[in-house]
Formats: structure tokens, C-alpha cells, sequence
């Protein structure tokens, strides 16, 4: 049986903060639409229901890093002065959209792409009835945006500063070469007119470096002028390590093993382990500060999966006679490991590809 660790429960996402009367009536509405939290200001909390808040720009800077989705029913200028001092780049920034208090326009602030401010703004625009305004070169011309494609398919950016030279060849028309053999990017099917543009690297080898283009791939991919290095979430770990490991350890051995075996950290889809280590401090610390979602198995259910390295030791302390293997099979729905049981220290790991 697969699990979420305690305390891991869904969380609103969206932050709107509202300043006047009638803001707070729409912002009640887009908080209600959004499954967002809204706030208000101490003197219309009370009555329209909102968490209060003294000062908006200490505010937004506890607020910054706990939602991702931040909307503000105020004017531009406000919202500028509020989110600028915690700006820092944008495949960190979370998405910004600022809209008028009579709903009329919702605009794309910040991260229109990898964080989603684009498809925010008009969202918004269709709760209010209004006008979505998005000034991204891409969006205006109407070709795709490959970081727009990178987070609608949830793949990782491995570098924010190639996704500029990329759509900046998309604008002007030039040919993109494509390296995704296994066709995260969808683009395999006939598309618009600009797909006539991408030209299909099918390795590699045969990369050209004189041309900029994306590579979709879950191993480690050496950096090339260019080159826009995109990482699907497919790899599963499972992992084992003795009471009281402590975290860097774990962190350190997890490192270690996709090192030296080609692979991408920004790929690990999740980390799956017995269910008896539900309260293993050192792992649950690793696992949050990898940012990676942590899974737990029955030993019963992980005792049923057969795995190339059993160990009779693990089966009379665990109850199964594997641990990391088998849960990163269980994980990834897999029936062969990707990468076999490795012992560091204390700590074993083994990776599974998802199917």
C-alpha cells in the first residue's frame, strides 16, 4: 500500500490580497475560485472574512516562499513595490498576477512561464469576466514558449538562462533542434506551422552545436552553449538505512549514486521506503530538503516484489527480505531496476524507472 508521509496534507496554493472594499468582495471571489487564502487589510478582515494584516510589504515577505501563485487585487505599482525585494529569478519566482478591483484586466507580472503566471492571469480573467493581459514575446506572436512546455509537462529546467536563447530562435523563425527520444515534449504529433521549425535530433552524437535546441533526457546531461536541458520526473528511488542515520548522509549517498551513474537528480520523480521508517528523522529531513515527495510500502507489499538482492538479515529485522529495491519497483510500476541495490555507509538506494 502506498502512502504520504503524516503532515504532508494539500495546502492552498494561491495567496490574494485585496487593500480596498470592493477589492475585498472580489478577492473573496477569486480566494473562494482559486482554493486560495485571502488577505486583507485588519479594517475588512472582520467583514469580509479574510486573514488580517497590518502592512502589505512585511506581509508578502513571509508570504513569498509558502505559496506559489500570488494575486493581488490592487493596482500595478503596488504589487511592483511588494513582490521586488524577494525577486530572484525566474525559475524561483513564483507567479504574480495583479488585477483591478472591478476584475476588468489580469495581468502576467512575474514568471509568465516556468512559474505559471501566464495561465494564472487567465484564469483569473475568467473568474471576473475580464481581460487577461500577457506581454510575453511568445504569447504575443503566438509560438510556443519551451518553458511553457517544460512546466505544462511538469519537466524540470536545468538551466533558466538557455530557455532565452531558445524562444529567442522560435521568434525569429530559425530551425530548433529537438533531442526527446522518449516524446515527453509532444511533439511528435502533427502540429501548428512552427512545428515545421524543430528538426529531430535523435542521439546525442549527432547533436549540433552550432544550433540552439532542448534536450529532454532523465540522465545528467554535460552543458553545451545553447542547449536547453529539460529533465522529466520518472526516476524512483527506493532507500533503506539503519535507525538514526542522519540526514546529510542520506542526501549525500542519494548524490553519490546518481553521480556516478548518469543521472538527474531534478528527475527523481519520488523516494519510496518501508513503512516502519514513517518516523526516521534523518530520512524525513534528506527527503525535505531534496524537495522530493517521500512514499512508504507495507513490508508485507514490499515482501511480495521480487528483487535481484534479497537479504535474509533485512527480511528478519524489516520483515521483508528487500527494502530499497523493491520499493523503488513498487514505486515506478517497474519490473527491473534501473539501478541495482548500492550500500554506502549506512544508507542503500537503488533507482527504478517509472513505466
Amino acid at each position: 500500500m502506498l502512502d504520504t508521509p503524516p503532515g504532508r496534507e494539500a495546502r492552498p496554493c494561491t495567496a490574494v490580497y485585496a487593500l480596498t472594499a470592493p477589492g475585498a468582495r472580489l478577492g473573496r471571489v477569486l480566494a473562494r475560485q482559486l482554493s486560495g487564502d485571502l488577505y486583507l487589510p485588519d479594517r475588512l478582515a472582520g467583514e469580509y472574512g479574510g486573514r488580517g494584516f497590518a502592512s502589505l510589504l512585511p506581509l508578502v515577505g513571509d508570504t513569498w516562499g509558502r505559496y506559489a501563485r500570488h494575486v493581488f487585487v490592487a493596482a500595478a505599482g503596488i504589487a511592483v513595490r511588494a513582490v521586488a525585494p524577494h525577486l530572484r529569478g525566474k525559475d524561483r519566482d513564483p507567479a504574480v498576477v495583479v488585477v483591478d478591483q472591478r476584475g476588468r484586466f489580469a495581468v502576467s507580472l512575474v514568471s509568465g512561464h516556468l512559474g505559471g503566471a501566464n495561465a494564472l492571469a487567465r484564469e483569473v480573467a475568467a473568474v471576473t469576466s475580464g481581460q487577461a493581459v500577457v506581454t510575453t514575446a511568445t504569447d504575443v506572436e503566438e509560438v510556443p514558449a519551451v518553458d511553457d512546455l517544460a512546466r505544462e509537462r511538469g519537466l524540470a529546467v536545468a538551466d533558466a538562462g538557455m530557455v532565452k536563447p531558445v524562444n529567442v530562435a522560435l521568434l525569429a523563425g530559425d530551425p530548433i533542434q529537438v533531442c526527446d527520444p522518449e516524446g515527453w515534449l509532444g511533439l511528435a504529433e502533427p502540429g501548428p506551422e512552427w512545428a515545421g521549425r524543430l528538426v529531430a535530433v535523435p542521439e546525442l552524437s549527432v547533436w549540433n552545436p552550432g544550433r540552439p535546441g532542448v534536450v529532454v533526457s532523465w540522465r545528467a546531461v554535460a552543458p553545451q552553449p545553447e542547449m536547453l536541458v529539460l529533465h522529466p520526473p520518472c526516476l524512483c528511488v527506493g532507500v533503506g538505512c539503519r535507525r538514526g542515520t542522519a540526514a546529510g548522509e542520506i542526501a549525500a549517498a542519494l548524490r553519490a549514486v546518481l553521480e556516478e551513474e548518469g543521472l538527474a537528480l531534478a528527475s527523481v520523480l519520488g523516494l519510496g521506503t518501508v513503512a516502519e521508517k514513517q518516523d526516521e528523522e534523518g530520512l524525513l529531513a534528506a527527503v525535505a530538503g531534496l524537495g522530493k515527495g517521500l512514499y512508504f510500502f507495507s513490508a508485507g507489499d514490499l515482501a511480495e516484489v521480487a528483487t535481484p538482492n534479497p537479504s535474509a538479515r533485512v527480511e528478519r529485522h524489516m520483515g521483508t527480505p528487500s527494502v530499497c529495491e523493491a520499493a523503488a519497483l513498487l514505486l515506478a510500476g517497474a519490473d527491473a531496476l534501473l539501478v541495482e541495490k548500492r550500500v554506502l555507509g549506512n544508507v542503500t538506494l537503488a533507482v527504478a524507472l517509472q513505466t
